[in-house]
């Protein structure tokens, strides 16, 4: 299935994306695309009707939503491709390294991104996202991890490096956390229909530019490795979201200005589909 939020900020209401581009009315069915859903979905997976069952709609002029609602925690793997952790002077880590954005840093995949005050060098991220459809605790292999994953979605782990990296006291958050800096979507695609998660491509453009190319095979921690890792230390709950990590190809590499107003960033990664977002200033 490909899920997805539609409607104002706050006010957005659940939707189903139909194989043949036609969208359908999920609120018959829930609320909203939460985890209190994702986790109903994840012990009764015909919980949803067919399509043809559900009332259609015209996205026509309609905003696009975040196709999860507010995830009780945004985590986030850093330097999961060697490529980048090399363009970042860092050699690839051995164990998993986890950091956290604030989870209102959430937004819809075609929302505005807004350059914070003071912000010089706002970069962008294109991230294969992962989101968590049954609670997870102690879990014993990466095999097992890959059943509490109730889908897939494109992330743009936005981050402002001054903040990240020069006044940080240490820690990575400050320069992820600023309004607007996790756009996503624009679908979560179920774990049954997204297939092999460690196959997929991802990429990048800024101003119609290439950016970012590279393939999920090239993570050094796969989706199962990090979910299974997670698990040892955090609980994860229905809903949460995981950034897996980006590949080459940003601009703290010092090949690519960084970004400012009027930029378009696009972020694409295959059978997920493709976000836009304009920079603007705070």
């Amino acid at each position: 299935m490909r899920l997805m939020r539609v409607g104002r900020p706050g006010r957005e209401r659940p939707v189903l994306a139909a194989p043949d581009g036609r969208h359908h009315d999920l609120s018959s069915v829930t609320d909203d695309i939460d985890g209190t859903f994702l986790a109903a979905l994840a012990e009764r997976p015909g919980l949803v009707p067919p399509a043809a069952d559900l009332p259609e709609v015209d996205l026509t002029g309609q905003r696009v939503g975040p196709p999860v609602a507010r995830p009780s925690a945004v985590l986030c793997i850093g330097q999961n491709y060697a490529a980048h952790a090399a363009e970042s002077g860092a050699e690839p880590p051995e164990r998993p390294i986890l950091f956290y954005k604030s989870p209102n840093t959430v937004v819809g995949p075609y929302d505005d991104v807004l350059i914070p005050r003071g912000g010089e060098k706002t970069d962008w991220e294109v991230e294969l996202a992962v989101v968590i459809g049954r609670r997870a605790a102690y879990l014993d292999s990466p095999e097992e991890a890959l059943g509490h994953v109730a889908g897939y979605a494109v992330s743009n782990d936005v981050s402002e490096r001054a903040f990240q990296l020069e006044v940080s006291g240490g820690q990575w958050s400050k320069g992820k956390s600023c309004a607007t800096f996790n756009p996503l979507g624009p679908v979560l695609v179920t774990a049954d229909e997204a297939g092999d998660p460690q196959g997929l491509r991802l990429r990048s453009w800024v101003n119609g530019e290439p950016r970012q190319d590279s393939v999920t095979a090239d993570m050094i921690f796969s989706v199962g490795e990090i979910v299974h890792h997670l698990s040892q230390y955090l609980v994860l709950e229905p809903g949460d979201v995981i950034n897996t990590g980006t590949p080459q190809g940003v601009a703290l590499s010092g090949r690519f200005p960084y970004l400012g107003d009027g930029d378009v960033m696009e972020m694409e990664i295959t059978g997920l589909g493709r976000q836009r977002s304009v920079c603007r200033p705070a």
